[in-house]
């Protein structure tokens, strides 16, 4: 195995902390913002991922004090639009869980054959984001 970069690791990790955090302000402020027939569902789903962001942060932060890194306190740079349609937002949704996406691929790439641990957590998010980018894709077929 080769040795893990504990510098880029931790930084990596908070990060990634900092982006899901904004991943908990946005998904709320989406939630807030639906408006339709079909507000109830959606708003249900919104929760649930402004819930799952923050658990993510959560294991983010846990793992990167545990190698010795101090957490962040900032969140990630939150994009306002201002479209409100529920595809503006379930498309902007989609676009941030890619962007999480390509945080934990380059994560792993950081920590494979370094940690097995590490490695693990990071593919079980990955498996977790690539599960709501086909959510969302599938979401969007009936706005197509």
């Amino acid at each position: 195995m080769k040795d893990l970069d504990l510098e880029k690791t931790i930084e990596l990790l908070n990060t990634i902390m900092e982006f899901e955090l904004a991943g908990v302000v946005r998904y709320t402020h989406y939630s807030l913002m639906v408006t339709g027939p079909n507000r109830i569902p959606i708003v249900d789903f919104f929760k649930t991922q402004a819930n799952e962001s923050l658990l993510h942060a959560q294991q983010a932060g846990e793992i990167l004090t545990g190698l010795g890194g101090h957490p962040s306190q900032k969140i990630a740079p939150i994009e306002e639009t201002y479209q409100h349609s529920v595809p503006d937002l379930l498309k902007e949704s989609l676009n941030h869980e890619k962007n999480a996406l390509e945080l934990y691929k380059t994560l792993l790439d950081l920590v494979q054959d370094a940690s097995v641990y590490l490695e693990e957590y990071t593919r079980g998010t990955i498996g977790i984001e690539e599960l709501h980018t086909i959510e969302l894709q599938k979401m969007l077929r009936d706005f197509s």
